[in-house]
């Protein structure tokens, strides 16, 4: 049994007997049609099922599907009791002893217990039961109390049956939620108050509100020249057809006062915006603005939202009750039907990219939607993607620049420290500089708050053996693990597998670990050093796993209840606090050092948007960028916050090398837990490359690199290869990828070894 999705009538197969429909899931569509030449396109695109299109598309929890429930047999409780089996083995009838478990359950619980079940199987041990999972997410259903205007008098009542009964004659109806907060048990005295006929209980739609709090309605402001001549240019143009926009405007310079102005219009015009933003810790900023400004036509959807939460935001858009929508990438399908403004919040951010199921771009489907809807496209950054600034010279895009901040209040002050002179130092000193405490000293005795980066969270990045040398490295990936204090353990970032602070050394046992490399709590450690009483808080992923853990940080930076902010890249990006006044980079050097073409950009792009955080209001901000090669041209370029200057030399060296934006790339990826069958499943994916190619005529100037190791050649127990198909226009790459998988239509099945193909891809490693 699977769902389905009806996109429209067709034609019976021949020769094929159609099954029957068990059951219709829903009573109204869940998706407009205009969204499905979305579907369809994303689909060729990306070579990926149109059904799994539409499933990531929806709201989690809408689709079942069927799953496997195993139960415990006699003789596998006569084999628990024996001891029979391995210790996976053991592992799964233990945990079964209990009652029955989904596979996925055991799984989880039991480590890899596939091979196990299917042995426990064989033997009699464990039986499989079908089940149905997922469906979980609907409407809510809430009761409601209201008194029967034509009942006789209540003669005779209790207190407490009176009290119910006056509160429903002040209120006329109320949820039954509500009463029981009045009246203990009020549920029982309300079904003896409808037997006696003098109370109706029903049932209505309950709405899960994501916001929370209440927001004071906002007046427009003001324009400064800048806003007022880009908003007129961007409202002309509503209506017109698609177009996309490039709005270049540095730090500071009012862009999201602009997409207010212009959503305005489109919302004056009877039309819908999409407004996209790159991560979750953005969006409260952003849904406040326009909820204060617009109200409550403003819908948010995010994977931080519970399912029901998402299930009622994605209805209030379906059913025309909003007229925004905001949200990180999976909101690019919001099941808008008449967009006339898209709009997508610092474009050039890699969070747009979804790595894992159907790897899209949320930023190029954007501009997809606009083009299919005939609507405006607006990219907006302080540091445009090459990518956008290439289209500008190439005319495809139209640029509007917005050189200077709001109320001409200058661009921070960026001076930069040569961590090469710290090398010798012990202790913080190595990584935050005299320079550096000083400017927090004299921040702090203002009375006004700082902003601290370093994008690596943990306390000790790269802990060695003191006896032997040897890194503590992860058991099932090629890399080191990061001690983490909080937790009192060592965690690999990528498998997730943790050992406590005391383990030990894998090669010689010693128990002499030093604490090398650097992260987030070490230099939340040092601040605290050197500042007791200033208020310090760490704002990373460690620290915001919980729902409204962001919003309960940003809100207490708002209110000054923070003196001093240690964070990643969550807190570069975006954020308006005036009272920010310094920022400091710790380490401006980490991601030049990744194994990626888009290296220099991602970290011009990094430190330029975390500069801009400071001094956003009234007060002149610094930045102190601390780095470890001051001559390197992206830092230099990030110091002036130059983007054309970074833009005219990157673009050099890629139109050189013939990588994007001179060239589309499409990577497959290969991965097994036997090295030598992924190195040889590699080798024959690469030679069924070049075949494809050699095949289409058109496809001459296509490359096919590789099969190479992956720069992490072991994650989570599976050893990596890819190869990587180059080519100076799309049609020739998706030919060969076309005519690749109709050659091995079970190629991306995801049986061992697994193959993922990423279009356009983003990461290398």
């Amino acid at each position: 049994r699977v769902t389905g999705y009806v996109l429209g009538l067709g034609s019976p197969p021949e020769g094929r007997e159609l099954k029957a429909v068990l059951r219709v899931l829903d009573a109204v569509p869940v998706f407009p049609p205009a969204m499905i030449p979305l579907f369809r396109w994303t689909a060729d695109y990306y070579h990926h099922p149109l059904g799994e299109v539409i499933e990531t598309a929806l709201p989690g929890g809408l689709t079942v599907a069927d799953a496997a429930s195993c139960r415990l047999t006699d003789a596998g409780r006569a084999a628990l009791v024996a001891g029979e089996g391995d210790d996976a083995e053991r592992r799964v009838l233990a945990l079964l002893e209990a009652g029955p478990r989904s596979e996925r359950a055991l799984r989880r619980a039991a480590g890899p217990a596939a091979k196990a079940l299917r042995a426990l199987e064989r033997r009699g041990c464990i039986e499989r039961q079908p089940l149905l999972r997922g469906g979980s997410a609907g409407p809510r259903r809430e009761r409601w109390a209201r008194a029967i205007a034509a009942a006789e008098p209540a003669q005779g009542l209790s207190a407490k049956k009176q009290t119910v009964m006056d509160e429903l004659a002040r209120a006329g109806e109320l949820p039954v939620r509500a009463l029981e907060r009045c009246v203990p048990r009020a549920g029982a005295h309300l079904r003896a108050l409808r037997e006696a006929g003098l109370v109706d209980l029903f049932e209505r739609h309950a709405y899960r509100d994501p916001f929370g709090e209440a927001i004071v309605p906002d007046a427009p402001p003001v324009l400064t020249a800048d806003q007022e001549r880009v908003a007129g240019e961007l409202t002309a143009a509503l209506g017109g057809g698609f177009r996309t926009f490039l709005l270049n405007g540095v730090t500071g310079s009012g862009k999201t006062e602009v997409y207010m102005r212009v959503a305005a219009r489109a919302l004056d015009e009877g039309r819908s915006v999409l407004v996209l933003v790159p991560e979750i810790a953005l969006i409260s900023q952003m849904e406040r603005r326009f909820r204060a400004r617009f109200g409550e036509c403003v819908a948010v959807l995010h994977s931080g939202l519970s399912e029901g939460e998402r299930f009622d935001q994605w209805g209030r858009v379906l059913r025309g009750e909003v007229r925004i929508a905001i949200g990180a990438r999976s909101a690019v399908f919001a099941p808008f039907e008449d967009l006339s403004l898209v709009i997508v919040d610092e474009e050039h951010d890699g969070s747009y990219k979804q790595e894992g199921g159907l790897h899209y771009n949320a930023r190029d489907l954007a501009l997809v939607r606009a083009r299919q809807l005939g609507a405006v496209a607006l990219l907006g950054s302080a540091t445009p993607s090459l990518q956008a600034l290439h289209a500008v010279r190439a005319g495809r895009y139209r640029e509007l620049v917005m050189p200077h901040r709001i109320e001409a209040r200058p661009l921070p002050e960026v001076s930069v420290v040569d961590l090469r002179a710290c090398r010798d130092l012990r202790g913080p000193g190595r990584f935050i500089s005299a320079e550096l405490n000083r400017a927090m000293a004299e921040t702090l005795e203002r009375g006004e708050q700082v902003l601290l980066f370093l994008n690596r969270r943990g306390y000790a990045s790269s802990p060695v053996c003191a006896a032997c040398g040897a890194a503590l490295r992860c058991r099932h990936c090629d890399i080191s693990l990061t001690l983490h204090q909080a937790l009192n353990a060592y965690v690999c970032h990528y498998c997730g597998e943790s050992r406590p602070a005391t383990a030990v050394c894998d090669r010689c046992g010693s128990a002499a670990i030093k604490k090398l490399g650097l992260g987030t709590e070490k230099v939340e450690a040092a601040v605290r050093a050197f500042f007791p009483a200033a208020r310090v808080v760490r704002m990373d992923r460690d620290t915001t796993r919980r729902k409204g853990d962001i919003l309960s940080i940003l809100k207490a930076l708002r209110a000054r209840e923070i003196d001093v902010l240690v964070g990643t890249q969550m807190v570069a990006k975006g954020h308006d606090f005036p009272d920010i006044t310094l920022v400091g980079i710790i380490c401006a050097d980490l991601s030049l050092s990744f194994p990626d073409f888009r290296a220099g950009e991602r970290t011009f792009q990094l430190l330029a948007q975390v500069a801009g955080r400071a001094g956003r209001g009234e007060r002149p901000g610094r930045v102190i960028l601390q780095t470890y090669t001051p001559g390197h041209f992206s830092i230099q370029a990030a110091r002036d916050q130059d983007v054309a200057a970074f833009y005219d030399q990157e673009i050099g060296f890629r139109r050189a090398l013939g990588y994007p934006p001179f060239a589309r790339l499409a990577q497959l990826r290969v991965a097994d837990r036997e090295r030598g069958q992924a190195r040889a499943a590699a080798a024959d994916l690469a030679e069924r490359c070049r075949a494809a190619a050699a095949a289409d005529a058109s496809s001459h100037g296509l490359e096919v690199l590789g099969p190479v190791e992956a720069a992490l050649a072991r994650v989570a127990g599976m050893y990596r290869w890819q190869i990587l198909l180059k080519s100076r226009g799309s049609g020739p790459l998706h030919r060969v990828l076309e005519r690749l998988l109709a050659d091995r239509p079970q190629l991306l099945a995801g049986t061992a070894p697994r193959v993922v193909l990423d279009v356009d891809p983003l990461v290398f490693t």
